[in-house]
């Protein structure tokens, strides 16, 4: 018969007169290890972990799927089948990111093929009660081909813990056109976000070369950070928006607009890109803005899911 490794004489005799405290059974460090280890294998088995992978080619002048994989809580649909470009939008049926959420998107874009890639909604990402969420995602552009992806905001709660990777790799004459916009907390609804850790990575690499890299850390009190005026000067909504080939035309075209922007837009050109950086006292008037100089540098309309 299996017998238990920890052995405590039960019951212990109440003390007589005169004696001091009973005997204690010692710690059971075993059994505390082994509750640990339970504990985080439950946590691992309730965290979302998602991933999709999407690569595409042209067949008779248009951009059709050539392969697509989906894994966990990620998906992704097409609204449109037709003509030159593709449209995607990526779905989270885990309705958020939490704490040691793990999700993953690969996209491939073919010799000339046209993809815009969006998301449902805006990605919320919730507190954490340790465990960062990791969102990884790596984009790879062919000869002649062109990518938008502009995915909606992703708005970040109170104790928030994300850490998210951006790495593209572009042919010389492939075409990016990338924007992401990040909102601290829901103002209409009376949040803030006072504190979390937010780790942003950016690399840009084209025909190899490295083009264009940075890295956003925000940690401790994101409060306080943002309300600095070489930070956000208080708003809690910004955007970065990079375009690669891009030139002075592209600049002076979103410029053109500055009467109609709401919140603080600013751009330039160098090194055959154009970088946009945003910044708004709220998601509304941050969408606004970032709607207005999307619009400009695609050329055309944005994905319809950003009209609602």
């Amino acid at each position: 018969m299996k017998t238990s490794a920890r052995a405590c004489p039960l019951p212990i005799p109440p003390p007589q007169a005169g004696e001091g405290s009973p005997p204690q059974c010692p710690p059971d460090k075993e059994g505390d290890a082994a509750q640990a280890i339970d504990k985080a294998h439950v946590f691992a088995a309730n965290r979302a972990v998602g991933r999709v992978a999407l690569a595409v080619k042209t067949a008779d002048g248009r951009t059709r799927r050539a392969r697509v994989h989906e894994h966990g809580s990620l998906r992704v649909r097409f609204p449109n089948g037709d003509g030159s470009q593709l449209d995607a939008v990526l779905v989270n049926t885990a309705g958020g990111i939490a704490g040691g959420d793990r999700f993953g998107v690969d996209v491939s874009v073919g010799e000339g093929a046209r993809l815009s890639v969006t998301t449902t909604a805006a990605e919320k990402v919730y507190r954490s009660l340790g465990p960062e969420a990791a969102l990884d995602v790596t984009l790879d552009v062919a000869a002649g081909g062109t990518l938008h992806w502009l995915p909606q905001e992703t708005i970040l709660f109170d104790e928030v813990a994300l850490r998210r990777t951006i790495a593209v790799d572009l042919a010389a004459d492939a075409t990016l056109l990338l924007a992401e916009a990040v909102v601290f907390g829901r103002s209409a609804m009376g949040e803030t976000v006072t504190h979390g850790h937010f780790f942003d990575r950016w690399r840009v690499r084209r025909s190899g070369r490295l083009i264009f890299a940075e890295a956003v850390r925000l940690d401790g009190a994101m409060a306080q950070l943002l309300a600095d005026a070489a930070a956000a000067a208080g708003g809690v909504a910004i955007a970065t928006v990079l375009l690669t080939p891009g030139d002075d035309a592209n600049v002076a075209a979103v410029r053109a607009l500055a009467d109609t922007f709401v919140g603080e837009v600013g751009i330039s050109a160098f090194n055959g890109m154009v970088v946009a950086r945003l910044c708004a006292r709220d998601g509304a008037a941050l969408r606004h803005d970032l709607s207005a100089v999307l619009s400009t540098l695609a050329r055309g309309a944005l994905p319809r899911l950003w009209l609602n």
